[in-house]
């Protein structure tokens, strides 16, 4: 099993960013990647649509609201892995109560790609997106 993880320190409180990425049907609000995104079984599961309409599906495995993070699982997507589960954490930064550290993380089976290509990847995934979210809340 391959696996990568990206940290990025963003301008807000860890209050303040868990209440823009805590809802699991939240991207579209910081993702320029994922413009759209259904839920449903009761918000555990979610449909995703990229720029190229290509379809993500994914379910929510594990949320904890007072830690700030949340994994989830691919049930459908364009990527070359499975047993794929990511997680999404807000963490404080000591001494610095207007800062909060986001840490994305996945790990996942290579399926048709080399290990080395599908952390690439997802490491580029989690990178851009953590910066979409550090432009989102400097804004």
């Amino acid at each position: 099993m391959a696996s990568t993880s990206v940290s990025r320190t963003v301008p807000a409180t860890p209050e303040q960013v868990w209440a823009l990425v805590g809802g699991f049907d939240a991207l579209p609000d910081w993702l320029p990647y994922i413009p759209e995104s259904t839920a449903s079984e009761g918000g555990r599961v979610r449909s995703l649509k990229n720029p190229e309409g290509d379809v993500i599906v994914e379910r929510l495995v594990d949320f904890n609201e007072t830690e700030r993070h949340y994994s989830y699982a691919i049930l459908q997507a364009p990527f070359p892995v499975d047993g794929y589960v990511s997680t999404l954490r807000v963490h404080t930064v000591p001494g610095h109560d207007d800062l909060a550290e986001v840490q994305w993380s996945g790990r996942f089976n290579p399926k048709g790609a080399t290990e080395q290509e599908v952390v690439d990847l997802f490491t580029g995934i989690y990178a851009d997106g953590l910066e979409a979210l550090h432009r989102t809340l400097a804004a």
